[in-house]
C-alpha cells in the first residue's frame, strides 16, 4: 500500500489551501498549507513538519509530526505543537486512504484526519477536533505534491 501513497509515506513537499469551520459560528476561515515530509529513517520513524496559515492572522500555526510502527496497513503517529504538547494517536493505509486518530482522555481532545487520494495525485482531506468544552473545529481541504 505504501507505494500507492505518495503523501505522508515519502520524502516530498505539499502544498493545499481549504477552510476550517468552528462549532458555534457561521464564519468559514480560509488557511494554506505546507507540508515537508522527510524520509524513512534507520530507526523506523519518518518526521513530518506541517505548517498552517489563516488568512488574515499574522501567526502561523506548525505541527511536528513523527511517523512509527508503519506496516503496509497501519502506522502509529504523534503529534507535537504548541497549543496541544505532544499526543499520540493510530493511524491506517488503504488502497486511496490514508487516516488518523488522536484520543487524549487526560486533557480531553480528540479528532480524526482523512487524506482520500484522488486520480490526479492529490489529496482531498477533512478532518474533526473536539474539546471537552464540546467546541468541534471541522477541516477541509485539498493538497497536493509541491513541484520543483
Amino acid at each position: 500500500m505504501k507505494e500507492q501513497h505518495t503523501f505522508l509515506l515519502a520524502e516530498k513537499k505539499w502544498l493545499g489551501e481549504g477552510t476550517i469551520k468552528l462549532s458555534g459560528s457561521d464564519e468559514e476561515l480560509h488557511f494554506y498549507t505546507r507540508w515537508n515530509l522527510g524520509k524513512l529513517d534507520k530507526g523506523g520513524k519518518i518526521p513530518a513538519f506541517q505548517e498552517v496559515q489563516i488568512r488574515g492572522v499574522e501567526e502561523a500555526m506548525h505541527n511536528q509530526f513523527v511517523i512509527t510502527d508503519l506496516t503496509p496497513t497501519h502506522f502509529s503517529i504523534e503529534l507535537e505543537n504548541a497549543a496541544l504538547g505532544k499526543i499520540s494517536g493510530k493511524g491506517i493505509i488503504k488502497n486511496n486512504l490514508i487516516a488518523w486518530e488522536f484520543r487524549n482522555k487526560e486533557i480531553g481532545f480528540e479528532g480524526f484526519e482523512f487524506y482520500e487520494k484522488q486520480e490526479d495525485g492529490s489529496y482531498l482531506m477533512r478532518a474533526e477536533y473536539a474539546t471537552p468544552d464540546h467546541f468541534r473545529t471541522m477541516i477541509r481541504a485539498k493538497i497536493w505534491e509541491k513541484l520543483e
